[in-house]
């Protein structure tokens, strides 16, 4: 915690004041109740205002780590025999305008995700606003049974994504939320737009070692399969060890290699 706190830096609060009042003013809110979320989010500072915005504060230390993501994940997926295909953004608005952009799309493929409502900068500090969505629970914070039960609706939306020229780039289960029994899905990175294939397969990679854990293997491939052929799951392969060494995933990287070997033969 104190290390996620120190790489992300903390934003003076004469800052974040200046950014609640501007809140106050576009939004006609006086006496605004703020709560901050203690999120493992190294790349902004959440907070949710009057239980309907869920706001992200975006500083030039979140964009600096966010740098250095991307420069760990393309050699990541150098090591994966691929050309990255990660990109960054020159600035903290930059980086709260894409996540603005990015929602609204998958909201007009036809994903769930919350509302997008604007981005703009105050003092240097990108502000993304978007829709709160109360009570939500992350995907892996759910009973097995419901979990086993969304895995299929899961790859299904990952499939509309793809089939609309889009990709997610950092699919894990807590970048998936589950309300009222529907799936949202947050937290899109930016992806080049030259290395969209490789970037697809590299989210199925993902969403095949988010699920794994919490399904098990055979569960897994057989909902992958419900929206992927077995040549695309093949093609996933290439990125699971990489997928594998990231903290953030920790799943059996030797089983799905060798269940889906096992279907493709």
């Amino acid at each position: 915690m104190e290390l996620r706190r120190l790489v992300r830096g903390r934003v003076e609060w004469p800052r974040l004041e200046r950014v609640l009042d501007e809140l106050g003013e576009r939004y006609d809110r006086e006496n605004m109740r703020v709560r901050f979320l203690d999120a493992d989010n190294w790349l902004s500072t959440p907070m949710v205002v009057d239980e309907e915005l869920f706001v992200k504060v975006v500083s030039k230390q979140n964009s600096l780590v966010h740098a250095l993501f991307t420069t760990g994940r393309n050699l990541g997926v150098f090591s994966s025999g691929t050309e990255g295909f990660f990109e960054h953004f020159g600035t903290p608005y930059e980086m709260a305008k894409h996540e603005l952009e990015a929602t609204r799309k998958m909201r007009d493929v036809g994903l769930n995700a919350p509302r997008p409502i604007e981005a703009f900068e105050v003092d240097g500090l990108g502000v993304l606003v978007l829709e709160y969505l109360p009570e939500f629970r992350p995907l892996d914070e759910l009973d097995l049974g419901v979990e086993e039960h969304l895995a299929p609706e899961l790859f299904a939306a990952l499939r509309t994504l793809h089939d609309n020229g889009l990709a997610h780039g950092d699919l894990r289960a807590e970048n998936v939320l589950v309300l009222d029994g529907e799936l949202y899905v947050i937290d899109v990175t930016n992806v080049a737009e030259g290395g969209r294939t490789d970037a697809r397969s590299y989210d199925l990679a993902c969403a095949l070692a988010a699920l794994e854990p919490l399904i098990g293997t055979a569960a897994t491939v057989e909902a992958a399969l419900s929206a992927y052929s077995i040549e695309e799951l093949l093609e996933a392969l290439d990125f699971l060890d990489f997928v594998n060494i990231r903290p953030d995933h920790d799943f059996d990287a030797a089983a799905l290699k060798g269940e889906i070997e096992k279907r493709a033969s």
